[in-house]
């Protein structure tokens, strides 16, 4: 028996539709860092002071704060990779993914955060890092799973960044961005990447069927993949029936 291969189509197809989005932030990221550095201005007052009114604002603009370039690049790097990879493969779930991240990781740093000014997009990045692993472990996604343990690799050990081992590091930031992740990864475990299948398997299953359930007397029916359904039914002549 042939077999061949039915592609399913990409409603979202091309690569820069995934990386739209994370590209935008990113560049809002260093729009906002170029600024402060031509103009001499510190964006730091606008960063997230927990607990305190005017810190409050901090949870929609600690993202796009950085104290320095080398800040600014270990955040942009992942988050174009690990942002492309969320929109590339949980397109139905992405918006509300990253939302959740942004917004739980802000909201948890602020009630619990050092009386510091916390600033920077880590906590959003370790949010996807968590969240794609978990995801992909959880429903057997092996590449999703390993992208994000590749760049948590390349990020310079980056689940090191949810200790308190350095008094400069909003580590609390990290560590609900990860926990952020972790939650959302459970809480959308039924939801996420569908594995393809192809022709030949479709083909097994419908054996199995006919197999399990053979043909009556009067009536057999075989359904094919692609909108055919074929019916074959006796129907006795007049005089037969006489």
């Amino acid at each position: 028996m042939r077999r061949s291969i039915t592609r399913e189509p990409d409603t979202y197809p091309g690569f820069w539709n995934h990386l739209g989005v994370p590209l935008l932030l990113v560049v809002i990221m260093w729009a906002v860092y170029l600024i402060s550095v031509e103009t001499g201005y510190s964006f730091t007052k606008f960063g997230l002071y927990p607990r305190t009114a005017k810190g409050l604002l901090g949870i929609f603009t600690i993202p796009f704060i950085h104290g320095s370039w080398e800040h600014l690049m270990n955040n942009s790097v992942p988050m174009l990779v690990l942002g492309w990879a969320l929109f590339k493969f949980y397109r139905p779930i992405a918006w509300k993914t990253l939302i959740g991240i942004y917004l739980m990781s802000g909201v948890w740093l602020w009630i619990s955060g050092r009386p510091s000014y916390h600033i920077g997009a880590s906590g959003v990045v370790y949010g996807l890092a968590a969240f794609l692993f978990i995801s992909g472990w959880i429903r057997r996604e092996k590449k999703v799973a390993s992208l994000s343990l590749l760049v948590a690799f390349m990020y310079g050990g980056l689940w090191w960044g949810v200790l308190p081992v350095d008094p400069t590091i909003s580590w609390e930031g990290h560590l609900w961005g990860a926990l952020s992740g972790f939650a959302l990864g459970f809480l959308y475990r039924n939801q996420g990447p569908v594995k393809r299948k192809y022709q030949w398997e479709i083909d097994e299953e419908l054996e199995k069927e006919l197999e399990l359930a053979p043909d009556q007397n009067e009536t057999a029916e075989a359904e094919r993949p692609g909108g055919y359904h074929i019916s074959y039914t006796y129907i006795p002549r007049k005089e037969d029936e006489s």
